[in-house]
């Protein structure tokens, strides 16, 4: 109980003076943050009135109209499609959604793979657990810019070159240029499908599942069967309305859907570098454990698998999730080093936007908010997932 709500109790309702002291001591404190919150607004007027007096006295333009302007720039992979004719607003938006798209891979990715290294590293055979405490300690000791400078001297130095590919059959061809792979002849109808029907099927199993299960196993399990029902039915689609394969047409490679080397570079490095991490988190959180449910899993004739599955890692959320937000953050802001190796990112978008135009405060502006709101994205659907595992019953 705190001193306000002891002295309410103690002190009559009658007494004058003691309200007295109460109102005053309100007024102070909102007079004091009056004056604390107009202090603050001086000093951002003060500091954007330099900032403008500053940029008029170079005569350097300022504001944001320049993202009605043409970009005369081109950039080499998009999700959407852009020319040099485009305006500076749509190429940023294609180098927010390339950003986007290589922290969602990369997210998905490293957590498969951090949550096998972390299991690998409490196996009881000695040859795995020396397996993932090698691939933790190098991928986590090394930085990750040396690791993505390693990964792009790979690929452009010792595969080989685009003419003489490595072939994975008709369906893959792995070069210099990058990874071409097949994908199904309607390409979006295929995606839209997969799309619709994984909604569906997360919807209807885990209504399901919920009456025999937790809220949290049974939204996991629907997951998953949304996850394995949308490739199921992409690969349909493929195999039912045909295939678009890589093949070479001269000195291009037409056909399929590519990968280019500054993706996979990308990519790669942020799998491992964040997995080594996760992998970490992953191996506490089940350590945390009590070894009670360890002997009673065993006890009741469960295997480890099972023990693990059913019993371990749902108790280890509640420690793992909070520290796995901060990964999935730090990942996403880690993408920025993408200008290191020329993928097209928005920070490359923005560099490209600075040098053409000089705008170099709005461009870093855009820049930070593209950033600060995919990382609140991640705080809250990682919040909204922390608050499900915390209300499950034990």
């Amino acid at each position: 109980m705190d001193e306000n709500t002891k002295q309410k109790l103690t002190v009559p309702a009658g007494d004058a003076s003691w309200r007295q002291r109460e109102l005053y001591r309100r007024r102070r404190e909102w007079f004091w943050q009056f004056v604390v919150f107009a202090l603050v607004l001086g000093l951002v007027y003060v500091f954007g009135q330099n900032i403008y007096d500053n940029l008029q006295a170079r005569d350097i333009r300022s504001g944001f109209a320049f993202l009605q302007d043409r970009a005369s720039f081109e950039i080499g992979e998009s999700l959407i499609s852009v020319s040099s004719n485009d305006s500076f607003a749509r190429m940023f938006l294609a180098g927010m959604l390339n950003t986007l798209r290589v922290a969602v891979v990369s997210i998905i990715t490293a957590t498969i793979l951090g949550v096998i290294v972390g299991l690998m590293r409490l196996s009881r055979h000695p040859l795995v657990r020396l397996l993932g405490v090698a691939h933790v300690e190098v991928y986590r000791n090394i930085p990750l810019l040396i690791q993505l400078f390693a990964i792009y001297l790979v690929i452009t130095e010792f595969l080989p070159d685009s003419f003489d590919p490595i072939h994975f059959g008709s369906w893959a061809m792995l070069s210099k240029a990058g990874l071409q792979f097949s994908v199904p002849e309607y390409l979006w109808q295929a995606n839209l499908i997969s799309l619709v029907s994984a909604i569906l099927c997360f919807v209807l199993v885990r209504k399901t599942l919920i009456k025999r299960l937790t809220t949290l196993m049974a939204s996991c399990s629907a997951f998953l069967s949304a996850v394995a029902l949308a490739c199921f039915v992409w690969v349909a689609v493929g195999f039912c309305f045909g295939w678009s394969q890589p093949h070479r047409d001269g000195f291009l490679v037409v056909g399929g859907a590519s990968a280019t080397p500054e993706f996979i570079t990308l990519w790669v490095g942020l799998t491992t570098f964040t997995s080594a991490a996760i992998a970490e988190i992953v191996r506490a959180g089940i350590l945390a454990v009590p070894t009670n449910q360890w002997m009673a899993s065993e006890a009741l004739g469960m295997t480890r698998l099972q023990t693990i599955s059913y019993v371990i890692l749902p108790q280890s959320l509640r420690l793992v999730i909070p520290p796995m937000a901060s990964q999935y953050m730090n990942l996403t802001k880690n993408s920025s080093l993408a200008v290191i190796i020329g993928y097209p990112d928005i920070v490359s978008v923005g560099n490209t936007s600075i040098v053409i135009m000089g705008q170099a405060l709005e461009a870093i502006v855009i820049i930070m908010m593209v950033y600060l709101l995919l990382n609140l994205v991640i705080a809250v659907i990682m919040n909204r997932l922390n608050a499900s595992v915390i209300a499950a019953p034990r």
